[in-house]
């Protein structure tokens, strides 16, 4: 098993295009939970 810098210096785009979607995926999720927890929150009647 070698280490071929140049390989990894070339896969740092593909690294980089994973990463991007996986933060997107996590902001996505905490946007909709963000939204249902403001749609379907407490909404108590205190009469």
């Amino acid at each position: 098993m070698q280490f071929n810098p140049i390989a990894f210096v070339e896969n740092l785009k593909y690294m980089c295009i994973g990463m991007l979607g996986v933060f997107m995926i996590v902001g996505i999720i905490i946007i909709a939970t963000y939204s249902i927890g403001k749609i379907c929150g407490d909404k108590s009647d205190k009469e």
